[in-house]
């Protein structure tokens, strides 16, 4: 089965070199940033497209790898191409295959198929895709078909329905990007101490990892520790005193969500003044 590619980013360069190097045949790359698709294809030992037509045509997979605002554009482009019987993909993470409009009328199949992962870089980030987890929905014609093509190299698969898709991609948010943003503000608080940025950011990488690892080897609740676990009302409150008004509406809200966690490893403790707190009561 030979793979096609529409767009020369990160994800089309990932996914490519991924399933080059696990000898699935790669037809190549179109993309409108000609220089795009010939590092792309040197990259994955593959072509250069010129010719949406062409690659369409020798490929029985296309994944549309572009930026999620061109995808709609990229499929008002391909669908009035020779395209019965093929597999039609994008890899948003947030928009279903209901994007592919009229797809079942011309033969061919369309799906989602969203890499759980983070991928940084067009060179180094296809070494850690094998542990991702991939997310699909589809027609059910050939979504069998699809999966095995993941779960050939190794991934876990998980197929999901399209009214899931953005609650899925805000969940991926959630804990990716959003880590992000958790990891930015410990760094401010610490430079604010008088921590050298090099300083934090080291600081907060170890705290991070630890958690992590903490839920890794003893589940979700089990890992969680601080005053919010141990039902430190007076550390909570003196926290909100020190805290701007915006840093206060993270706190207040992370904290919330970690009194949900926290009742559930400690079913015993009463934490309705927590709650009272930091409802503002």
């Amino acid at each position: 089965m030979k793979v096609g590619f529409i767009g020369a980013g990160k994800v089309g360069n990932t996914l490519g070199k991924y399933f080059e190097q696990n000898n699935i045949e790669l037809t190549g790359y179109f993309d409108t940033d000609i220089s795009a698709a010939k590092e792309a294809s040197d990259f994955t030992m593959s072509v250069v497209y010129t010719s949406l037509e062409e690659l369409v045509k020798l490929s029985d997979i296309i994944f549309i790898t572009t930026t999620d605002n061109a995808i709609q554009y990229v499929w008002e482009d391909i669908k009035e191409l020779a395209i019965e019987g093929k597999i039609i993909c994008h890899c948003s993470g947030a928009l279903s295959s209901d994007i592919f409009k009229g797809i079942g009328k011309k033969g061919a199949f369309g799906y989602s198929v969203h890499p759980l992962f983070s991928c940084s870089s067009k060179t180094s980030s296809y070494k850690k895709l094998y542990d991702a987890l991939i997310t699909i929905e589809g027609s059910r014609a050939r979504l069998q078909e699809v999966e095995e093509l993941f779960k050939s190299l190794g991934n876990s698969t998980r197929i999901i329905d399209s009214s899931q898709k953005i609650i899925y991609h805000a969940a991926a948010v959630f804990a990716s990007n959003q880590a992000i943003a958790l990891a930015g503000q410990g760094i401010d608080l610490l430079k604010k101490c008088g921590f050298t940025r090099d300083e934090a950011i080291k600081s907060i990488l170890f705290l991070m990892g630890n958690a992590i690892e903490n839920i890794k080897k003893q589940g979700l609740e089990e890992a969680l520790t601080g005053p919010v676990e141990r039902n430190d009302i007076m550390t909570v409150r003196k926290h909100l005193q020190a805290l701007s008004e915006e840093e206060k509406n993270i706190y207040i809200s992370l904290s919330s969500k970690l009194v949900k966690i926290a009742k559930i490893k400690n079913p015993e403790k009463d934490y309705i003044e927590l709650e009272n707190l930091l409802r503002g009561i």
